[in-house]
């Protein structure tokens, strides 16, 4: 990570910051703490806020996994959502200093993460590959090869099916079905309203749900 061009802000002075030790942590101590769970978010945010580099690194690590699978959901394809992850850390890490203590840095990730991916849909759309949705459970020993063809065949639908989603309404649906996002959640990271999340889940599912009509 690269360190700051400019000295990072002061600690901000009301009752939200976490305090540090009496000493510094050495050299790997906030990724040991980390390990052992001790460490939340909101103090790894502060202390990362005030320049700390390691504390940013292990936010990096306790989010990148599922912010690589978001991006990978919504682009559909994995060398892009490594680059959307990684030019939203690097964007969060300069927006850091306007970063409320008190907020979830996870929502705030998926926000950047989200929007990355929008204006990316936007400009070019992207293939979903098989991979991308949840597929049905795997078939046993015992089926037979007209069923497993017909379940390849309902995913390859589903996934037609999403990929023809407008942006918008895809993901909404891919924050609240694979990610499991509450609707104030989802509301916060496409910035809009809980109302018009409710309306566009209900229009990608009725969406879906036409389309998988056949394989009912």
């Amino acid at each position: 990570m690269r360190n700051r061009t400019s000295s990072p802000p002061p600690p901000r002075p009301v009752a939200g910051p976490p305090p540090r030790p009496d000493s510094e942590p050495a050299v790997g101590a906030v990724a040991s703490q980390e390990v052992s769970g001790d460490l939340e978010d909101s103090a790894l945010a502060v202390w990362a806020c005030e320049g700390d580099e390691e504390a940013f690194a292990v936010l990096v690590r306790r989010h990148s996994s599922r912010l690589l699978a978001l991006a990978q959901h919504l682009l559909g394809n994995r060398a892009d959502a490594e680059d959307a992850v990684q030019e939203a850390f690097l964007s969060a890490w300069r927006q850091l200093p306007g970063f409320r203590h008190g907020a979830s840095f996870g929502t705030w990730m998926y926000r950047i993460v989200t929007n990355r991916c929008l204006n990316t849909l936007r400009g070019t759309p992207h293939p979903l590959p098989l991979d991308t949705v949840v597929e049905p459970a795997a078939a046993d020993a015992c089926s037979s090869p007209p069923r497993v063809a017909e379940a390849d065949a309902a995913t390859e639908a589903l996934v037609r099916a999403l990929r023809e989603l407008r942006p918008d309404l895809r993901a909404c649906w891919v924050l609240r079905e694979l990610h499991g996002l509450h609707y104030d959640e989802i509301a916060h990271v496409v910035g809009s309203t809980e109302q018009t999340v409710r309306g566009r889940l209900a229009r990608a599912r009725r969406t879906l749900m036409e389309a998988m009509r056949p394989w009912r």
